[in-house]
């Protein structure tokens, strides 16, 4: 059990800006054993989120609230995952050999791609968490970061690490039958919490089932999507292949939400 606290904390540590402690005989190998609390991170992130749409909204209109909320969780993580989706998009619409994409990656610079990316990623969630209740913001938001972390776990045990050396190097590991399966547990469980209120509410059954087909499905397919995607260009992933995916797949699911909304809620 220490070992595993240990874990978590390394990967807390390594994921936000959240002080954690440092230990003198830390190994980089430690972190292999980190991938499976990334989706228990992103649940604290978006409970970090919510949390600051939750005050902000008491005394702010909610696209405002909104915007504090977003802001909070790029501090929290240090726009990691946002810089892995603008790498992302530079080196798959600049470069044309696997060689060219991987190059453009490593460079700091922000291209054309990534500027348009991330422009139009902040953008969407902005104006679609602004479109719903104020009411479900914070579950929706708990479970977008947290189900998004999922599918980073889902592309490391079906991908393997393309580099020989980056920042998600140590995290390059083969994803044991057991760690997939408490990060599925961890990834879902928002999305089992908000189905419990559901039923807690007594909404109909055809608009539960709605909401886990118009809400999994996007994720689903985008994730698909992106997988195959890095297959075709690169043989595998990278550490902002891996931050892409999460920008994309929460994208997605707030999407659904939004669709669900206008179709049944």
């Amino acid at each position: 059990m220490l070992n595993q606290w240990r874990y978590f904390l390394l990967a807390l540590g390594f994921f936000t800006r959240i002080p954690t402690p440092h230990y003198a005989n830390f190994q980089e190998s430690d972190l292999n054993h980190a991938a499976k609390y990334f989706p228990l991170i992103g649940m604290v992130v978006g409970s970090v989120g919510a949390i600051s749409f939750y005050l902000a909204h008491l005394i702010l209109p909610q696209i405002v609230a909104v915007l504090i909320s977003m802001c909070s969780t790029i501090y929290l993580t240090g726009a990691f995952h946002e810089d892995g989706l603008a790498d992302s998009a530079d080196g798959l619409g600049g470069g044309y050999t696997r060689e060219q994409i991987l190059t453009i990656m490593q460079d700091s610079r922000l291209g054309t791609y990534g500027a348009v990316a991330l422009f139009l990623m902040l953008f969407a969630k902005l104006q679609i968490l602004s479109l719903l209740s104020p009411v479900v913001i914070p579950a929706i938001l708990i479970a977008g970061h947290t189900l998004s972390r999922l599918s980073a776990v889902w592309l490391m045990a079906n991908l393997t690490y393309t580099k020989p050396a980056g920042k998600a190097k140590p995290l390059a590991t083969a994803i044991t039958g057991l760690d997939l399966w408490f990060a599925n547990v961890v990834g879902f469980m928002p999305l089992v919490f908000i189905i419990v209120m559901l039923i807690i509410a007594n909404h109909p059954s055809m608009i539960i089932f709605k909401f886990l087909l118009m809400t999994l499905l996007p994720v689903v397919a985008s994730w698909f999507w992106w997988r195959e995607k890095l297959k075709t260009n690169l043989g595998g992933y990278t550490g902002d292949t891996l931050g892409a995916v999460q920008q994309i797949t929460e994208i997605t699911f707030y999407l659904g939400v939004l669709v669900w909304v206008g179709n049944g809620l």
